[in-house]
């Protein structure tokens, strides 16, 4: 039996555990703030690379979950000179401490809900039985890496320069976001930039002495009027504030007001576009004697397709079609790591995870059936990418 048929073979007995693994990382609280329950969720992936004779590095983070590279032993020639196949992934969710305590992972007419459950704890489990089929049956045809991250919820702002430092030196990446609901894998994202503006007014008695104060929570809500009517949707650059915040008292003009801008680009030069006119909206006080300032806290690139991420996108419909199911590729506004690793030139597919919806919400769900379909179709891809000159 050759490689392809021994690895496919033994995926497929491999549900019940895939499921167990997916049920031992859900069941941790791992918020992008929580960096003791992000790191735990590693430890799971430590010990499961452990009981492959998997190694694994840490690369320890400060402030957010360690980022873990884990490298199949390989048996092909030193010095490939064609660079490493990487599988990404992301440890940390959007969701607050005590989520899991509210509603821990559950099977329900084989669809799986939890907190990440999708998004994206079962594309880890499905890259930790990637590598152990390679690590148990060899055929990568290069260095197979498996890079598991700490902070992509929040822009990945300490993991964005793990990230395009082994992007940088690999021949493509496969990350492992969930696959769309409609089974199919994401070839282009939008970018995004995370801000905050922070609006300075000047307190004063909201009764005795009104005139004297300075309104920041005026201010920001018009600098929140100009902010949106940036919105372009023909272009598909939007503009949101999503959270704001501000005053000191109900009986006093507010003396300062914070508002939390989510910019959306498809372009890269609508990026600087975009953000020239989004700092004159700043620096323009709508309400005489207000100051403002803007910081960016965090920011994704776009995920663009190039010809060779085309070509690798192709032998994965090829791939997933020998698996037994159809996809294709679709755009989303959602950012990921994926845009960091294109931006660097490096060929680059998203979202070949297990098949999944309504992330970020209580609502989260994961076909269980998807598991090993799609653990296949990455195995067969990675298989065939020397065969397409990849």
């Amino acid at each position: 039996m050759t490689t392809e048929p021994q690895i496919a073979a033994w995926l497929a007995t491999q549900q019940d555990a895939m499921v167990a693994l997916l049920r031992e990382m859900v069941d941790i609280d791992s918020g992008s703030y929580n960096k003791p329950g992000i790191d735990a969720v590693g430890a799971v992936v430590q010990r499961f690379m452990a009981a492959q004779g998997i190694p694994v590095e840490t690369l320890a983070q400060q402030k957010h979950g360690d980022c873990l590279r884990a490298a199949v032993p390989w048996d092909g020639p030193q010095g490939n000179a064609g660079g490493n196949i990487v599988l990404m992934g992301h440890r940390d969710t959007v969701f607050p401490d005590g989520e899991v305590s509210r509603r821990p992972f559950t099977i329900r007419d084989g669809v799986a809900y939890g907190p990440g459950v999708a998004d994206m704890k079962a594309g880890l489990v499905m890259n930790c039985f990637v590598l152990a089929a390679f690590a148990k049956f060899g055929g990568a045809p290069a260095p197979l890496l498996g890079l598991f991250t700490g902070d992509e919820e929040i822009g990945s702002p300490e993991g964005r320069s793990v990230i395009e430092t082994e992007a940088r030196r690999a021949r493509v990446v496969f990350n492992s976001e969930p696959g769309r609901v409609s089974g199919n894998v994401v070839t282009g994202r939008k970018g995004g930039v995370f801000m905050v503006f922070r609006v300075t007014g000047k307190a004063a008695h909201s009764g005795a002495n009104f005139a004297d104060g300075i309104s920041a929570i005026e201010e920001l809500a018009r600098k929140t009027q100009a902010l949106h009517a940036l919105t372009d949707l023909d272009r598909g650059v939007t503009v949101n504030i999503g959270l704001i915040s501000g005053g000191q008292s109900v009986n006093t003009v507010a003396p300062w007001a914070e508002g939390q801008i989510d910019l959306r680009y498809v372009s890269p030069p609508d990026r600087d576009d975009a953000m020239a006119r989004i700092g004159a909206i700043i620096e323009r006080s709508f309400v005489p004697g207000t100051k403002a300032e803007l910081t960016v806290r965090g920011e994704f690139l776009p995920l663009v397709q190039t010809p060779t991420a085309k070509r690798l996108f192709e032998i994965y419909v090829r791939a997933a079609a020998d698996t037994g199911f159809a996809t294709d590729g679709e755009f989303t506004g959602g950012c990921a790591d994926s845009g960091f690793t294109a931006g660097v030139g490096t060929p680059t597919i998203c979202a070949v995870g297990p098949v999944g919806g309504k992330a970020h919400s209580p609502d989260e769900f994961l076909r269980i059936d998807s598991l090993v379909p799609r653990a296949q179709a990455c195995a067969r891809a990675i298989l065939r990418l020397e065969q397409a000159g990849l």
